[in-house]
């Protein structure tokens, strides 16, 4: 079992599931690591979005970005088991197509419902989020061969790349009285979802509902703060 010498970092921000990404990456591997926190707030509006609050590792005098080239980094440098990127080809092109539709398509809308405009709007994103859901419902199926991860026995690369959103996931249905995941829609995503935030290399990682609305409102009364005439007087 290796252990980090203090040149692996992650920089980031806690609240971040692309941070997440690699923590549980490196959690998986057994690999001791530092979390640098970046500012969560630089003044200016900020959604959401990988390309804005990806992580940073650094590992020796290396650095990379984009969350899931660090996940499938970190399982290349620390090659042992468990493996975290499917080795069956066909597995790993399988995980990697779904993991494209989660950044390309489900996350989008489901960032979409906080920030809809109107109520019609909203309406619609919640839609688009739960057509997802059905969809990957059936992807868990075939993917998990009845077994209790995506990956199987255990988490694997898509259990990561979906997982990571479970919190925000989580906020948009306390906040707006919904419920995406359901025992009548989606009962083994549901099953896996309590899973996934159970498991011993995900619940030190995983952010609770309350600690993640109370953040967003502390950052979000900054840049009020910020952008106010009458707090530069």
């Amino acid at each position: 079992m290796a252990k980090s010498d203090g040149k692996v970092k992650v920089m980031g921000r806690w609240q971040c599931p692309f941070t997440m990404r690699a923590r549980i990456a490196l959690n998986i591997k057994s690999v001791n690591y530092e979390l640098v926190e970046a500012r969560p707030w630089d003044g200016q509006s900020q959604v959401l979005h990988e390309s804005k609050s990806n992580p940073v590792m650094v590992h020796g005098d290396k650095s990379i970005c984009e969350s899931l080239n660090i996940v499938e980094y970190i399982d290349e440098i620390w090659p042992y088991a468990p493996s975290i990127v499917p080795s069956d080809p066909l597995e790993r092109v399988t995980a990697r197509f779904w993991a494209g539709y989660l950044k390309d398509q489900w996350f989008p809308s489901l960032k979409a419902i906080g920030t809809a405009e109107g109520e019609d709007t909203r309406k619609a994103a919640i839609r688009q989020v739960e057509k997802g859901l059905v969809l990957l419902e059936g992807a868990f199926g075939k993917c998990s061969k009845r077994k209790a991860f995506f990956g199987g026995d255990q988490i694997e690369y898509l259990d990561i790349a979906f997982g990571c959103f479970l919190c925000l996931l989580r906020v948009e249905e306390k906040v707006n009285g919904i419920k995406l995941l359901s025992e009548t829609k989606t009962p083994n995503l549901l099953k896996w979802a309590h899973r996934f935030c159970s498991n011993a290399v995900v619940k030190d990682v995983m952010p609770t509902i309350e600690s993640l609305i109370e953040s967003d409102e502390i950052i979000m009364g900054r840049m009020k703060g910020v952008a106010s005439p009458a707090s530069r007087l």
